[in-house]
């Protein structure tokens, strides 16, 4: 039996310690085996823990309930990975409440090089399953993975799209690996082992209740480079997973549709509210990312640098230490500097094709 595996999938049955408090756990003690072993007065003493949680810790009786787990695991071979495993999705790693522990089952690169989660309304149009059409067949991309909740609509056509276009494919569900949802995607799952994946944080046992989705969208936020919202109402769950990915600092991206369509009024949200930038099609995503000259781009802005100006090269050197940084962010390095020099100097490096707008008032180096 792997009795480290075995303290940390109990770790996570814990009540009232969650991914968040876990983590901090985890890298005060070293490993889960040493958090309980640890006395509560210590355990108390932990930033964030506190006596209530530490209690929980050292009378936790759910040993019988975790084994089990480790022998569903191990029966179906299943891949267990932690945030200390390189095959974890690093890109979730940025996430504050990243999952300490995920189970898979697939072939599928969790870390591939360029990785979208399209989502979108289960109630979707003749439209909506054109353009989840149009833009994986316009994204044309090595190392491309595409990530997506399973559900019905949106979900499913970008999912069995790719299959039928060869790309591999990952569903994020919202319950454990001894079942699915909902039923009717299981031949698709089966394909989906083959060429993708299915990924979870939820033990098996599980089942898809109503709260279990919300934090099931926040893996499917976290995973990716970019969200790709197709078409969804002004509510439900892909307005959460677009929220989450501008809260994870991704980039967001929607499909604008006909004013006064309901199913497309969260995409047209969106877009108006600036927390989403407009695609047309998959070369725009391939655009914005910079996916397509990476190199080229960088060697432009080696050259560039020496023709800035204090303030150009001060927000340069801010983004190149950070992924993204918020406009706030940038006001404060620049404390004694008028807005509209600020404002010029963000505009020049735009037009000069070092830095680009996010939805959200953020901004990256390309």
């Amino acid at each position: 039996m792997n009795h480290d595996l075995l303290y940390l999938i109990g770790l996570t049955m814990v009540p009232n310690i969650g991914d968040i408090h876990a983590k901090i756990l985890l890298t005060h003690f070293g490993s889960a085996k040493a958090v309980f072993d640890a006395r509560k007065r210590e355990l108390s003493r932990v930033p964030g823990i506190g006596t209530v949680r530490a209690g929980c810790i050292r009378t936790f009786e759910g040993w019988e309930r975790a084994e089990e787990e480790l022998r569903f695991i191990e029966k179906y071979k299943i891949t267990v990975l932690s945030q200390a495993d390189p095959a974890y999705p690093q890109k979730l790693l940025h996430c504050p409440d990243a999952p300490v522990v995920i189970y898979y089952r697939g072939n599928a690169d969790l870390n591939a090089a360029h990785i979208i989660s399209v989502i979108g309304t289960r109630n979707h149009t003749d439209y909506g399953r054109e353009m989840t059409h149009h833009i994986l067949d316009t994204l044309e991309m090595e190392d491309l993975l595409v990530v997506s909740g399973l559900a019905y609509g949106i979900d499913s056509i970008a999912h069995r799209y790719s299959l039928r276009k060869n790309i591999p494919t990952v569903g994020v569900l919202a319950h454990g690996l001894d079942t699915l949802y909902p039923a009717a995607n299981k031949e698709m799952a089966r394909e989906m082992m083959t060429n993708g994946g299915l990924l979870t944080d939820f033990i098996s046992g599980t089942n898809p209740d109503k709260q279990n989705f919300p934090r099931r969208n926040r893996l499917v936020a976290g995973i990716c480079d970019a969200v790709v919202v197709i078409e969804t109402d002004i509510r439900g769950g892909s307005m959460i997973t677009a929220e989450l990915g501008n809260a994870y600092n991704k980039d967001v991206f929607a499909v604008p549709g006909r004013v006064g369509d309901g199913r497309s009024a969260g995409c047209n949200y969106l877009i108006m509210s600036n927390k989403a930038a407009l695609i047309r099609d998959g070369k725009d995503i391939i655009d914005m990312m910079n996916w397509s000259h990476p190199v080229l781009a960088k060697t432009v802005q080696k050259k560039l640098f020496p023709e800035l100006s204090p303030v150009e090269a001060s927000i340069v050197e801010m983004l190149q230490n950070q992924e993204r940084v918020h406009i706030d962010q940038i006001n404060a390095l620049c404390a004694g500097t008028s807005s509209s020099t600020i404002a010029a100097g963000i505009l020049k490096l735009e037009l000069e094709g070092i830095i680009r707008s996010l939805p959200g008032k953020m901004y990256r180096l390309l």
